[in-house]
C-alpha cells in the first residue's frame, strides 16, 4: 500500500480563530441541549459529544460542500460545520416544522443531501457500507470528492465495518474512515471488546494505512485528515484515522455512566481540547481577552437565537405525518 504523504499545513490567523469558534460553538450547543432535555423541551434523544469537539472540527474544517459526511448520533457539530444553521438544528431537536425533517423523526436520522450530509441509522456501523457506496459513486463519476465516515470503536467489531473497509480497500475508494474512540461502546470498555490497542491496526488487513492520533488535539486531527483527504482526492484510496478521545457525559443524557470512575473522568477532563487550543492561540499571540470575549459573545448569541427560534416555531400538524413520503 502506498504511504500517505504527510501534509504540512499552514493555517492563517483567521483560520485558527475560526477553528476556535467552531470548538466553542459545538461545545455550547451540546451543553445547552443537555440543559434543555432536563427541562423537557427536547423531543429527541440527546447524545452529546462534549469533550470530543476536536475530532469534528479537525475533520470537517476545509471540506468542500460537495464532499460527503456520514455522521454519528453524537456528531451534531458536523451538521453545523457542514452548513446547517444552529436554529435549524435546534428546531430538529425540538421536533418543529422548521427542523430538517419537519418534526417527523429524531435528529439522529436526518440528512441534508444538498449539503453533503447522509443521515445516520440506529445500527451504528451500518453507515460504513453506505459510505463505501458514496465513495464508489465519486470514483465512477470521476470526481475528486471525498467521504468522511465516522464510527466508534465499538462499531469496529461488527461485520459492516469489515465489509466496508474491505470493499474500500479493494476499490481504492476516496474515503476517510474516522474512528471516534471514546473508550466506551455504551458501557463496554475497549479492553473488554478488543484484543488490540489500536483500531487503526485493522486498516492494514484491508490494504491501506491506519493511524492512531490524539483526538483531543484539533491540529493533530486536522493534519492527519488533510493528508488523508489529499491522498483520497489523488485517487490513492482510503485511510483510517483513529482519534483517541473521551465523552464527558454518559452514552446519552439518561445514562448516569456508573461504569466509569470519577478519577478517569477527571483525567480526561484535564485533556479538554478547548483549553489546550486556547493555550496554543495565546502563546502565538492570536488570542487575547478581548478576542476571547468576542468569540464567547458570538457563540452565546447564536445559541440563544437558536433556542428562541426553535421554541417559537410551529409544531407539525397531523397531516405532516404522510407528507413527503414519495419523491
Amino acid at each position: 500500500m502506498p504511504p500517505i504523504k504527510r501534509t504540512k499545513f499552514k493555517l492563517t490567523s483567521e483560520e485558527l480563530l475560526e477553528m476556535f469558534y467552531w470548538l466553542k460553538l459545538i461545545r455550547a450547543f451540546d451543553e445547552r441541549l443537555s440543559v434543555l432535555v432536563r427541562q423537557g423541551k427536547v423531543r429527541s434523544g440527546v447524545y452529546t459529544g462534549i469533550g470530543q469537539e476536536a475530532v469534528i472540527v479537525g475533520t470537517c474544517f476545509h471540506l468542500r460542500r460537495e464532499d460527503y459526511i456520514c455522521p454519528l448520533h453524537r456528531d451534531l457539530g458536523a451538521f453545523l460545520m457542514k452548513g446547517v444553521e444552529p436554529r435549524v438544528m435546534m428546531s430538529q431537536m425540538f421536533a418543529k416544522m422548521t427542523g430538517l425533517s419537519k418534526g417527523r423523526d429524531s435528529a439522529l436520522h436526518s440528512g441534508v443531501p444538498e449539503l453533503g450530509i447522509f443521515g445516520n441509522t440506529s445500527m451504528l456501523g451500518a453507515n460504513l457500507p453506505v459510505a463505501a457506496g458514496l465513495g464508489l459513486t465519486f470514483k465512477m463519476d470521476k470526481t475528486d470528492n471525498v467521504v468522511i465516515a465516522y464510527f466508534g470503536e465499538g462499531a469496529s467489531n461488527v461485520g459492516d465495518f469489515h465489509e466496508a473497509l474491505n470493499f474500500a480497500g479493494v476499490q481504492r475508494l476516496p474515503i476517510v474512515f474516522v474512528c471516534e474512540n471514546n473508550q466506551y461502546a455504551y458501557s463496554v470498555p475497549i479492553e473488554r471488546s478488543m484484543a488490540i490497542d489500536d483500531v487503526a491496526d485493522r486498516a492494514e488487513s484491508y490494504g491501506f494505512e491506519g493511524v492512531a492520533i490524539n483526538g483531543n488535539d484539533v491540529l493533530a486531527v486536522y493534519q492527519a485528515t488533510l493528508g488523508a483527504i489529499n491522498h483520497a482526492r489523488r485517487g490513492e484510496g482510503p485511510t483510517l484515522i483513529e482519534c483517541k478521545t473521551y465523552r464527558w457525559h454518559g452514552h446519552s443524557e439518561h445514562d448516569k455512566a456508573f461504569y466509569r470512575s470519577d478519577e478517569e473522568l477527571a483525567m480526561w477532563k484535564s485533556r479538554d481540547p478547548i483549553p489546550t487550543f486556547t493555550t496554543y492561540l495565546r502563546a502565538r499571540h492570536l488570542l487575547d481577552d478581548a478576542k476571547l470575549a468576542d468569540v464567547e459573545a458570538r457563540v452565546k448569541q447564536a445559541i440563544d437565537e437558536a433556542v428562541d427560534y426553535a421554541s417559537n416555531a410551529a409544531d407539525p400538524g397531523p397531516e405532516e405525518a404522510i407528507a413527503d413520503l414519495y419523491a
